[in-house]
């Protein structure tokens, strides 16, 4: 299935089963008397939770007041407030052309343009990151759905955004095997990490990670829905590109990564207690953002990110 959040003209938030190919969305909330009233109980529910929104929707599919265009709705993040959101970094592209992006940051916000020519990616991932997945703990407050419009933080210059998707935990636990990692995926999403590069460059100098260059309103945004991991057979061979007004910028696959969602659970879990709806991002695909090509986004511009099976999100950053 296809999950989403939702509101209707009344402003009502709501839960629904999306039906790409019709343009629409059944009202779960509805159709379940209310019982299924937002995305994180249903998550909290397990497959029991699942089951009962399969027989709301064959039961009540032909009610036409609990089905919605969705020209008629507005999309919210899939989890409006995720219990948790941790983005890792597991693309070898990304993780070695970043360095250089940061470098050209730097040089020329000393006014040296010849050094920041000079920057270039390393030849090979540093050691650390092909020992274990390497991630930040982002702002879950910060979350924006599509379409939705990301407002540029006043403090930075250098805006930009990284194609990425993740999961959402379908139940928690301790000590996960990877074996077994796959029955904790509750489904899949989009999720664009906007980011203001010049605040980060200035800020991992502390070598505490990102917070300003990261954690500012609307930073993070994911959707357009989420879906259930039964109907993914391989997310690890999904296609993902991103384009701005238009243009392609990057085009990636998920069988790049460094790391499985099932060894990043396997790892994160040692001796931390997980819980259902954490959000793991994947990390940004090679060359999946201006940072790692040198250029960045303007007022306006509109930036796409599509992953096949899933879906497409798009939102627009304005100053």
């Amino acid at each position: 299935m296809k999950l989403a959040s939702f509101r209707t003209k009344d402003q009502a938030a709501r839960v629904g089963i999306v039906d790409v190919a019709g343009g629409t969305v059944f009202n779960l909330t509805g159709g379940s008397g209310g019982k299924i009233d937002g995305m994180q109980s249903l998550i909290e529910a397990g497959e029991r939770g699942l089951e009962h929104a399969r027989a709301v929707h064959a039961a009540r599919a032909d009610d036409p007041t609990l089905t919605h265009a969705l020209t008629d709705i507005t999309l919210l993040a899939p989890v409006p407030v995720p219990v948790q959101m941790r983005d890792f970094s597991t693309f070898p592209g990304h993780i070695k052309n970043a360095p250089a992006g940061m470098a050209r940051i730097a040089a020329r916000m000393n006014g040296d343009e010849a050094a920041a020519k000079a920057a270039k990616p390393l030849d090979n991932i540093p050691p650390a990151y092909a020992q274990m997945p390497i991630y930040y703990i982002t702002n879950r407050f910060s979350v924006v759905g599509p379409d939705a419009t990301v407002p540029w933080p006043a403090y930075s210059q250098l805006m930009d955004f990284e194609a990425e998707f993740g999961i959402f935990l379908s139940h928690g636990g301790k000590n996960i095997a990877a074996a077994n990692a796959r029955d904790h995926i509750f489904g899949y999403t989009v999720y664009n990490d906007f980011s203001a590069r010049d605040q980060q460059c200035l800020e991992m100098r502390g070598m505490l990670g990102p917070t300003k260059g990261k954690s500012f309103d609307a930073g993070n945004a994911m959707g357009p829905w989420i879906v259930t991991a039964d109907e993914i057979a391989d997310p690890h061979d999904l296609h993902i590109a991103a384009k701005v007004n238009g243009q392609t910028w990057a085009e990636g696959n998920s069988r790049q990564m460094l790391f499985s969602f099932e060894e990043i659970l396997e790892y994160v879990s040692r001796d931390e207690t997980l819980f259902a709806g954490e959000f793991f991002g994947s990390g940004t695909i090679g060359n999946g953002c201006g940072l790692e090509q040198d250029r960045y986004l303007a007022d306006g511009d509109i930036v796409e990110i599509t992953v096949g099976g899933i879906g497409t999100l798009r939102n627009r950053v304005v100053r």
